[in-house]
């Protein structure tokens, strides 16, 4: 996980890029005993050197620009969406690229220009530089035409609301295809057993099964983990119930194997993706936005990713020989946290009530029991919403009739 999450980030990349073009700047002094003394190119009278300092002073000025619209990108997208699509834009790979380009292209002039002063590159080494700069150079502008490119519609709300929902779809499809993420079902825990305490505060983030298994097999006991990635854990609440005996090494490395951080992430959290896009389209439903069309887009997104939810199976039988048992995340929990927010937002616009029954009628026909019912049942609890903001009759029947055909029930 953290070799995962440090090639999402940008520091990695930054320096990645800097030493890179360190090594490139003082490669060409190197190499220059591998160039032909035959091989002569007229340069001209400091044209390495100007060519560097143009492309160091321009370099120093995009990547300020870059860096401030990056800023003003993640700023712009916790106002207007949610704060929890600002962690999906910092790791926007195109944005990373290009402002760890403009960084390593101004770190190649500067080196190359202190070489310059020190005499460090020979006539050879002078052409391998100049050719060098022309390929920073071209990289640069392919790189800059990509940037402003990916500007136009960086960290707007269709491109906040795709992110969301592709990492909602990515991580709940994760999760019904292993639902117990490695580990068996639970199962009854005797009254015998023990318990593992939490020793910090925070929000699960991630759970090493396989460290669990290893301890379980040395330590001859069974583990029945009590919480899964999102949920909320405080100093000494449950983390796992144990069969066997009560040995403080084996508590050492439950609470080793399960990662509690400040704040919730998307890698092994189905939940989060559909709370973010409830929260994007609860936003645009407050009388301040005043947006029942971002609401209406949050929950094509939600259909979308709940449609999916429902078309993914286990990939294969739970393990019958494992000594973890994790629970698995509920579809009606998952439910809940997509439309409850809509369904309570909006139960006074009608456009929003409308679609959200839609939503609901068609994935209620294409899902099995019990996903239907959990799916039935969130119709009716709209509709009493919406019935109970709502005072035009005919708006009023025209929710009453939508709720009755997406729970396939005959008209009133």
């Amino acid at each position: 996980m953290l070799i995962a999450r440090s090639t999402r980030r940008i520091g990695l990349r930054l320096v990645a890029f800097a030493l890179g073009a360190v090594a490139l700047a003082l490669l060409a002094g190197a190499a220059s005993s591998w160039v032909p003394s035959s091989v002569e190119v007229d340069l001209g009278q400091d044209s390495v050197q100007t060519l560097l300092e143009i492309l160091a002073t321009s370099m120093l000025a995009v990547t300020t620009f870059s860096l401030t619209a990056m800023i003003s990108a993640y700023a712009s997208a916790a106002a207007a969406s949610t704060p929890r699509a600002t962690q999906l834009l910092v790791e926007d790979q195109t944005s990373q690229r290009a402002l760890s380009t403009f960084l390593g292209a101004f770190v190649f002039s500067v080196v190359g220009i202190a070489a310059l002063s020190t005499e460090y590159y020979g006539e050879q080494g002078r052409v391998l530089m100049y050719a060098g700069t022309l390929l920073v150079i071209g990289i640069v502008v392919v790189t800059l035409l990509r940037w402003i490119h990916h500007l136009v519609t960086f960290g707007r709300m269709a491109d906040v609301l795709d992110r969301v929902e592709d990492a909602a779809r990515d991580a709940a499809c994760a999760a019904m295809r292993d639902p117990h993420l490695g580990a068996a079902a639970p199962v009854t825990v005797p009254h015998s057993a023990w318990t593992v305490h939490a020793a910090a505060t925070g929000i699960v983030t991630a759970l090493d099964v396989a460290a669990l298994e290893r301890a379980a097999a040395s330590h001859d006991a069974v583990i029945h983990l009590l919480l899964r990635p999102g949920a909320a854990v405080g100093r000494g609440e449950p983390l796992a119930r144990v069969e066997g005996a009560d040995q403080d090494a084996l508590a050492d490395a439950i609470r080793s194997a399960v990662l509690i951080e400040r704040h919730r992430t998307y890698e092994q959290d189905p939940r989060l993706g559909l709370v973010a896009l409830a929260e994007i389209g609860s936003r645009a439903l407050s009388p301040a936005v005043n947006d029942p069309g971002t609401a209406i887009e949050a929950l094509n997104a939600i259909h979308r990713t709940v449609a999916a939810i429902l078309e993914t199976a286990p990939d294969a039988a739970p393990p019958t020989e494992c000594r973890v048992h994790v629970p698995a995340v509920l579809f009606a929990d998952l439910l809940e946290d997509a439309l409850r927010p809509l369904a309570r937002d909006g139960a006074g616009t009608i456009e929003v009530g409308l679609r959200l029954q839609k939503v609901v009628g068609a994935l209620a026909a294409n899902a099995d029991e019990p996903e239907a019912s959990d799916l039935r049942e969130a119709s009716r609890r709209a509709e009493r919403r919406a019935l109970d903001a709502l005072t035009d009759p005919r708006d009023r029947a025209v929710i009453e009739s939508a709720a009755r055909a997406a729970r396939g029930e005959a008209p009133a």
